[in-house]
C-alpha cells in the first residue's frame, strides 16, 4: 500500500504502546506491516486522556465516505487479534485501516491499491470513540 496523501494524524500514547507491541509480535514479512510503522513514526501523540474527542482511535466506531465511488460506510477499526471477519469491522492492518487511524473528522486520505486505482476515504463522523466515552482498556 502506497499512501498518496499524508495529512497530520494523531495516535493515543495507548493505542502507540499496543499498536507497537502487535507489530513486534508479527512476522515482518506482513502486507501492510511497513505502512502501518511509517503512519505511526509520523503520528503526533496525545496522552490518551486528553486525546481529541474528533480523531478516529482503535476501537472508535468510524463513519467515512470511499471517494471515487461515493460509498458511505461505518465500521470499527479493530486489532488483527479481534477482527472477526463481521463486515463493519476494519482491521488496523488493513490498506483502509491503517490510512483512517489518526485522522480527524473532515480529513481525508488517499491511498494506491492493486492495479494502480486510488482510493480516498474521508472521515465524516465518529460517533464512538472509547477515550471521548472514557473506555480505556478497549
Amino acid at each position: 500500500m502506497e499512501i498518496t496523501t499524508h495529512p497530520a494524524i494523531t495516535v493515543s500514547e495507548r493505542d502507540l504502546d499496543r499498536l507497537e507491541a502487535m507489530l513486534a509480535c508479527l512476522p515482518s514479512n506482513q502486507p501492510g506491516i511497513d505502512a502501518l510503522r511509517e503512519e505511526l513514526d509520523r503520528a503526533q501523540i496525545a496522552c490518551s486522556e486528553a486525546m481529541p474527542s474528533n480523531v478516529v482511535t482503535m476501537n472508535s466506531r468510524i463513519r467515512f465516505v470511499l471517494e471515487p465511488v461515493g460509498r458511505e460506510v461505518e465500521m470499527t477499526l479493530v486489532y488483527p487479534r479481534d477482527f472477526t471477519g463481521c463486515p463493519d469491522q476494519l482491521s488496523v492492518a488493513a490498506p483502509a485501516g491503517i490510512a483512517v487511524l489518526g485522522l480527524a473528522v473532515g480529513q481525508h486520505i488517499e491511498w494506491c491499491v492493486s492495479g494502480g486505482q486510488t482510493v480516498r476515504a474521508r472521515i465524516l463522523d465518529i460517533p464512538y470513540q472509547p477515550e471521548r466515552s472514557g473506555d480505556y482498556m478497549l
